[in-house]
């Protein structure tokens, strides 16, 4: 059996022809995984489980009716849908892992996360990720007017174009976006494991970190899809 990893989909009603890959992936070679993770950022952006977006109830749809046909599907929140709760969760039929969480992997103990905690060069990003990962600022916000949340979203999202574009203009991009290679090897031993799975920064592809260890990068969705297939036999990472 295969387990088929995701992430950094993105998913919103401006990008519909993507969502609709999701589904076809979701009703097709989904059905006859071992599993599905989806590691953060499924959606482009997630203000409360009271959004009532067509794009959340189609993937709350396809994933209750994946879980329902018996391949479990499993979710890590990424920097986009944070906020995504037990209600949304309970409707896809999904469970939700801590981030980061160890699973063992057709016998091989894999570490799993979104993947911008090992983006620690960008001390601006990891100080608003502690603040919006406190408790009492989500509850305050979710206690806001589903507009104002959207709002807040919106400006949120602009206010990283433009400060990835300052980071260009830098030419720092490349390196602040990305993992710290420190933040990587000590990772690797904190958890004591050989393999490492997550998403976040776009860049797809399987590296040797030595030490006979592996991080793989999954591949975001914005032009098109991207899976990795892991089975007994290894791994393959490929587009859709």
């Amino acid at each position: 059996m295969t387990t088929l990893f995701i992430s950094d989909l993105h998913l919103d009603a401006e990008r519909p022809a993507i969502t609709a890959l999701f589904g076809h992936f979701i009703d097709g070679e989904a059905r006859h995984a071992d599993a599905l993770y989806i590691l953060g950022d499924l959606f482009e952006a997630w203000v409360g489980d009271d959004d009532p977006s067509e794009t959340g109830a189609f993937v709350a749809d396809r994933l209750h009716a994946l879980n329902a046909s018996g391949v479990p599907v499993y979710f890590i929140r990424g920097n986009r849908d944070f906020l995504l709760g037990d209600a949304c969760a309970k409707r896809a039929g999904m469970t939700i892992l801590p981030d980061p969480a160890v699973v063992l992997l057709h016998g091989e103990p894999t570490l799993l996360l979104h993947g911008d905690l090992l983006c620690t060069d960008d001390v601006a990003y990891q100080q608003f990720r502690a603040q919006t990962r406190d408790p009492r600022w989500q509850q305050q916000f979710l206690a806001q007017p589903l507009d104002a949340r959207l709002a807040f979203a919106n400006q949120a999202r602009a206010a990283s174009k433009a400060r990835y574009g300052e980071l260009v203009s830098a030419g720092t991009a490349e390196t602040i976006g990305d993992v710290a290679a420190g933040t990587v090897r000590e990772w690797f031993q904190r958890f004591g494991v050989r393999r490492m799975i997550h998403g976040h920064t776009h860049r797809p592809a399987i590296h040797d970190e030595g030490q006979g260890n592996t991080r793989i990068v999954l591949g975001d969705w914005y032009e098109q899809g991207s899976v990795l297939r892991v089975d007994a036999d290894g791994a393959s990472l490929e587009a859709l």
